[in-house]
């Protein structure tokens, strides 16, 4: 094989080598039944004990906690977004949310289609590059739910902790973070993300939700939009984004031999420390994005002087082997997205990249 490039791209995202790789060698023949996984009906034995694994291994990962289901839903979180207001949001009710960059913009946006709808917390005034405190996270009297977006991919922002939303359930898109570190599911009433950052390819969303919130959808609501569907059905009332749930479950394998959500956390902080460390030490050639009580781990934003040295520094950059290092075209600016799957030695190359990079326009 070819040297891989140094992918830090946002998603969707890298791989884990070993992941791909076992794939590959299941990929004609899975299990000795001469078949793909992706041939298979999903009612089978075979590919339902795989779905039935990938679920019961991601709740082990965060402790087994009671109460709470895995489903499997398409169309990304973007559909999320929808549903959940659909689902949850009743008459006479207020759908709380937490306005902390563009992905919290799309998801209030889509929730004021479906009712009422409010922001109670947002970090506006400094362009997104900070959080709202915990103490300002407030639900209403009314609120069906609180929504927050834990990390933004785009700005680069990342809760560290999470508010206590009292009796009010509290909803969070994960998409860009989840199995990042370990966190208390109790504390939420629904987690969600799409899966193709940290957990596996695109195509499918990962749901871990409070059994007890979706025993009794609203009926009004078409079939597929309706969380009790998923929960009767076992995510298998059509059928499900196979090849896609496999990988998650590979991914959730190759979690669990890194020492779990404690020994990726303490990668992600090693290498993320490396890449802020780089920019920080740079002597203001480099500039961070974001306050540094907010950065996240997962997207490291940062600009240069001009747009035109952040140009030559992306073709530079792909030059060498780097992809994926240019910012959302919404804010600009450049951006290493360095997930679960981006191993050390990447980010050890950026970094040397970045200070060969300063020390020949200088």
């Amino acid at each position: 094989m070819s040297k891989r490039a140094y992918n830090f791209n946002a998603g969707p995202a890298a791989l884990p080598l070993e992941v791909l790789e076992r794939a590959q060698a299941e990929f004609v023949d899975y299990g000795g039944t001469g078949m793909s996984i992706m041939e298979m009906s999903h009612r089978g034995a075979v590919y339902e004990a795989v779905h039935n694994e990938a679920q019961e291994r991601l709740l082990s990962l965060l402790g087994n906690p009671s109460g709470y289901k895995v489903l499997f839903i398409q169309g990304g979180a973007s559909t999320q977004f929808a549903m959940i207001p659909m689902n949850f949001l009743g008459e006479g009710q207020v759908a709380d949310y937490v306005m902390t960059g563009s992905w919290a913009d799309k998801a209030i946006k889509e929730a004021k289609l479906i009712g009422n709808t409010q922001v109670v917390a947002s970090s506006e005034a400094s362009g997104y590059m900070s959080l709202p405190s915990l103490q300002d996270i407030q639900p209403s009297d009314n609120a069906a739910y609180l929504h927050l977006t834990s990390n933004e991919t785009i700005e680069g922002t990342q809760f560290k902790s999470f508010p206590d939303t009292g009796s009010v359930p509290l909803i969070v898109d994960m998409s860009s973070d989840i199995l990042s570190r370990p966190f208390d599911l109790n504390q939420f009433a629904m987690v969600y993300a799409g899966a193709q950052k940290n957990l596996g390819p695109s195509g499918v969303a990962v749901v871990i939700v409070r059994e007890d919130l979706i025993t009794d959808s609203p009926k009004h609501l078409p079939t597929m939009l309706r969380y009790n569907t998923y929960l009767k059905n076992n995510s298998l009332y059509n059928t499900p984004p196979s090849f896609g749930i496999y990988m998650i479950n590979e991914v959730l394998k190759w979690i669990e031999e890194k020492g779990g959500l404690q020994g990726v956390e303490a990668m992600n902080r090693k290498k993320a420390s490396l890449i802020y460390d780089a920019i920080d030490q740079s002597g203001g050639f480099y500039r961070g994005c974001v306050s540094p009580e907010f950065r996240s781990d997962m997207n490291i934003t940062f600009r240069l002087g001009s747009e035109e040295l952040e140009k030559e520094f992306v073709k530079a950059s792909e030059q060498a082997g780097f992809v994926g290092l240019k910012g959302h075209r919404s804010v600009g600016g450049l951006r290493a997205s360095v997930y679960n799957a981006i191993p050390y030695e990447n980010c050890q190359a950026l970094v040397e990249f970045m200070q060969n990079f300063q020390a020949s326009h200088e």
